[in-house]
């Protein structure tokens, strides 16, 4: 079988990738909450082995599908219980969808195409963060894209490709493992738009094998869905109702936001490339309207030709992006899946208008992309002002927060935004220069987000992160199993993982829930704020100090070493 794609774009791709994705992956302590959440999740998974029942605090978990702590808890076996291996997951399902990115393009149109809309996908900034976080959604993208893949292949496809269909009904089940229905919902979504507009539903239904399809899926995701019910009966059906139809009818944990909440996050999420994105669309529908459902056209130019893979993915983008608008319950990550959609789109773009220098609004969309960037650079430059006048309601949250200095990172981050966008208006307005906006823009924020993990968050976690983490490490090494951990406070669930133990959370203003506690025979230690100490019931005031770090106090009743 004839090669398609470059070794050296894939030694490119999985270097960058390696190094944005890994480095100082584990040096951040974990965030709360959904972060602790999920990491927790998973090391109790892996302590307990009960590989169905997914707990937090040692209580069931019904927020998240299970697939995540599989994850986890493998990791956990190869690299120990830490924040790397937390990570781990969603490091490596980023380095994968790159790749998959990359070999799909490489497949369906041309190696150099493939590697504009890889490195597209890889360097913004939404697809690097949710990379290095211990959260579901770096490995939902990752199967909601190869079901895409996989459709697209299969449907079209001729002989041996055929298969690919399965990929499309296996990939949509492991997605719906990660993160419940959702996991279904974007890649039906997204292809049955697809499947009506370009009227090919009769294809589908002789070449997709939809009933066969609908089995392998049955077969794939059921099963645990069905072993939870079986377990836990009500207790799960509730609460999943209210993590699945909840979040669509409601805004859960005050996540809501107006209609156009997406609209700033896509353009800065997938910044630098948001700059070619609007016209892009545009375009695309523009041309498609034109000649797609020309009669006098082949259904089989049709497929071969690139402006339909772009109107898939245009359907892509638009679809995932409108669902997510009309739930209530609104997150800048909820986005993440149109993001390889939108790659592809702007990556064919950017192709064509390298190709033919009169390509409509190329001149329009480097104004866009050098505008965000002064204006992200112009916020990055104002952030240490900004941060010193909100002080003091950031302290509420964070008790050391007067004693960080963000430092250099952010002028630095500010100065090379600068730079980088003079060098595209630089190369972008000459067109025999054109080509060294896509390098210029990519090492641009390839260069921002190292400032922002090897200089910025290190001074974030030492002050903000990490010192609550470490106290309840201490507490979890000198409590035995019939002592008590109390959490008082904000609520901090990265506290459960660095004690690995059962911790009694109490917000503050609900004292009394502490009180039988400290009468109870045998060591009791309390976390809290050290704002918050005089708000102790009277028989917790007179606890002494056993460590304080930045803002936070490790209480007992008696001392760590007897």
């Amino acid at each position: 079988m004839k090669r398609t794609f470059s070794f050296q774009h894939l030694l490119l791709l999985l270097s960058l990738a390696g190094v944005l994705f890994f480095v100082g992956l584990g040096s951040m302590g974990l965030t709360d909450r959904d972060e602790g959440r999920n990491a927790e999740a998973g090391r109790e998974m892996y302590e307990t082995g009960d590989w169905i029942s997914p707990t937090f605090n040692y209580e069931l978990r019904v927020a998240k599908p299970v697939f995540l702590y599989w994850l986890m808890s493998l990791s956990y076996c190869l690299f120990g219980v830490n924040e790397f291996a937390a990570r781990f997951p969603s490091a490596f399902f980023g380095i994968a969808l790159i790749l998959l990115q990359y070999l799909f393009l490489a497949r369906v149109r041309d190696p150099l195409v493939a590697l504009f809309a890889g490195l597209m996908l890889l360097l913004n900034g939404e697809i690097l963060v949710l990379g290095r976080m211990a959260l579901t959604d770096s490995v939902l993208i990752f199967f909601v894209t190869l079901s895409l893949c996989g459709f697209w292949l299969g449907l079209w496809g001729e002989g041996r490709a055929r298969h690919w269909i399965w990929v499309f009904y296996a990939s949509m089940a492991l997605a719906t493992l990660t993160k419940g229905p959702i996991g279904v919902i974007l890649p039906l979504l997204t292809a049955a738009l697809y499947l009506t507009f370009s009227r090919r539903w009769s294809e589908y239904w002789r070449r997709g094998f939809p009933l066969a399809g609908t089995l392998v899926f049955i077969m794939l995701a059921l099963p645990w869905y069905v072993a939870m019910l079986a377990i836990h009966g009500e207790a799960y059906s509730t609460g999943a109702q209210a993590h699945t139809i909840g979040r669509f009818l409601h805004p859960m944990e005050e996540h809501g936001g107006t209609i156009f909440f997406y609209i700033p996050i896509l353009f800065l999420g997938f910044f630098p490339w948001s700059g070619f994105l609007p016209v892009a669309l545009y375009q695309t529908f523009k041309n498609v309207r034109r000649s797609m459902f020309d009669v006098e056209t082949s259904n089989r130019e049709l497929r071969t030709s690139n402006l339909e893979l772009e109107f898939f993915a245009a359907l892509w983008v638009v679809s995932v992006f409108l669902f997510f608008t009309l739930t209530a319950t609104r997150l800048p990550h909820y986005i993440g899946p149109l993001f390889p959609g939108a790659a592809i789109l702007t990556a064919s773009y950017w192709h064509r208008a390298l190709a033919e220098p009169t390509t409509p609004g190329i001149r329009a969309s480097i104004h866009t992309l050098t505008g965000l960037g002064y204006m992200l650079a112009f916020a990055l430059a104002a952030l240490p002002s900004l941060y010193s006048t909100f002080t003091e309601k950031i302290a509420k949250e964070f008790p050391a927060a007067a004693q960080v200095d963000l430092g250099g990172g952010p002028y630095a981050a500010a100065l090379v935004l600068m730079v980088g966008m003079a060098m595209v208006s630089y190369f972008g307005l000459a067109e025999s220069r054109r080509a060294g906006v896509f390098w210029a823009a990519g090492a641009t924020i390839a260069l921002v987000a190292l400032i922002a993990i090897q200089i910025t968050l290190p001074r974030l976690n030492r002050y903000l992160i990490a010192p609550p983490q470490e106290l309840a490490y201490a507490a979890g090494m000198n409590l035995g199993p019939g002592d008590r951990f109390i959490l008082y406070g904000s609520t901090r669930p990265s506290s459960v993982f660095y004690a690995k133990r059962k911790a009694i959370d109490t917000p503050a203003g609900e004292e009394e829930r502490i009180r039988p506690y400290l009468t109870q025979p045998g060591r009791t230690m309390i976390l809290l704020p050290a704002r918050l100490r005089p708000q102790l019931p009277a028989e917790a005031v007179g606890f002494p100090v056993i460590l304080e770090r930045y803002g936070y106090l490790l209480l007992a009743n008696e001392p760590m070493i007897k």
